[in-house]
Formats: structure tokens, sequence, C-alpha cells
């Protein structure tokens, strides 16, 4: 047998191959689905009993559907806190992405992403030494999207509005976007000191030294701790030294 014809052979012989493996394919699927439809009863329903019953089956296989995805996005639910819990931020982006394609509209999945992307933010170190921060940035402003879009969801959620600001004054030297969200979180818990000393910052930093002393006035004669009074009393005399240099 010379080469040509060797060569000819396998070329048959390979697409016999294939062309079994893709038609059997085919054939399987057409399989399954006259198997789907021969259990369900209801191939090519034309009377009124026959569409009717043909309804109820499919109504049915769709509520089990619902059923099992409503546990799906459940489990990714519990599996995302589950690694916050144990401060794997990284696994709990992926696991809160699965999550909101099956809950859009939770808006603790969207601050659980923000407080995450936080995290990982934080992680993010210039390992290649370049200079370039990107991925950084990214973090930062996938942690804001999130906030926000859990204010958006539900405008007293206090949490997410306080973490927004967290994120604006500690992490994004945006202490300007922080005081307004700051004096709403107030409105909704009115004696919430973290709340306080963190707007008294977010003046400080926008050089509104009067509004800045009188907030920590305010947490001196709120707080309950030594250790909360004592800074913010060292925080007020910082702020006046500023007023007055």
């Amino acid at each position: 047998m010379n080469k040509r014809n060797l060569i000819l052979i396998s070329a048959v012989v390979c697409f016999a191959l294939v062309s079994s493996v893709f038609f059997g394919r085919q054939s399987d699927k057409r399989k399954i689905k006259k198997l789907q439809m021969m259990e369900a009863g209801v191939q090519n329903p034309s009377t009124v009993e026959e569409l009717k019953e043909a309804i109820a089956k499919y109504e049915t296989s769709a509520e089990e559907l619902l059923s099992l995805q409503e546990q799906t996005g459940n489990w990714y639910k519990i599996l995302a806190t589950r690694y916050i819990d144990q401060e794997m931020y990284g696994e709990a982006l992926s696991t809160l992405e699965k999550a909101v394609q099956y809950y859009p509209q939770n808006q603790n999945l969207f601050y659980y992403i923000g407080v995450s992307a936080g995290f990982m933010a934080k992680a993010s170190l210039d390992f290649n030494a370049d200079g370039k921060i990107s991925e950084r940035d990214n973090y930062l402003l996938l942690a804001e999207s999130g906030y926000k879009r859990a204010v958006e969801l539900e405008p007293d959620y206090f949490r997410a509005i306080y973490g927004l600001a967290v994120l604006y004054v500690l992490e994004m030297n945006q202490p300007a976007k922080a005081v307004p969200l700051l004096e709403k979180a107030l409105l909704i818990e009115e004696k919430n000191t973290d709340a306080m000393m963190l707007l008294g910052h977010a003046y400080y930093m926008t050089y509104d030294y009067e509004s800045a002393a009188a907030m920590y006035d305010k947490v001196m004669s709120l707080s309950k701790s030594k250790e909360r009074k004592e800074a913010a009393a060292a925080n007020k005399k910082a702020v006046l030294d500023a007023m007055y240099e």
C-alpha cells in the first residue's frame, strides 16, 4: 500500500469517527427530548383537554425548576457569608457574583460585595513593582458600586451607607462625598458614635473645622467608652490647632 492510499484511508476513518460522534450526539439529543415529551405525556397536544393537561404538567415542572433555582441561590448566599466569616474575600466575591444572578434585588448581597471588594483592595499590592495599582482601583470601584446599589435598593440601609462613607474617607480620599452620607446615617442611628467619629474626620478633611469640633464634642457627651472619649478629645485638639494656625 503506497503512502497516498494510506493517507486517504486515514482521512476517511477520521471523518467517519467525527461523523459518528456528531450525529451520535444529535441522535442522543433527539432521544432525550423524545423521552422528556413521552414522560410528560403531552406530545403534540391538540384537543382542549390535552392542552390543559400539557399546561398543568409543564407548570409542575416549572415550579420544580423554580424551587431548585431558589435553593441554589440560597446556597450561594450562605456560602458567600461563610467565606466572609473566614476572611476569604476573593472566594466570597466569586460566589456573590453567582448569587446576584439569582437575586439581583437583594440589597444584602450588594452590601457583601462592597465589604469583600474593599478588603480585596487592601490586599492588592504592587507585586510587579511597576507602580501600577489598577487592580486596587478596580476593587475600590467594585466596592463603591456594591454599596451604592445596596443603598439604591434600601435607602435607609445604615451599614451600606456607613460602609460607602468609610470607603470615601479612608480609602478613596473623597471626604466630600462621605459628608452627606454620614449626615444621613446619623438620622437613621442618631447615637452611633462610630459614624460621628468618621463624620468629624470628614469635616476635618474638608476644612469644616467648626463642624468637626462640634461633632467630637457630641461624641464625648454621648459615649460611655473612656477610649472613645479620649480619641474624640485628641481629634478635637488637632482640629482646634488647625483652626488657629
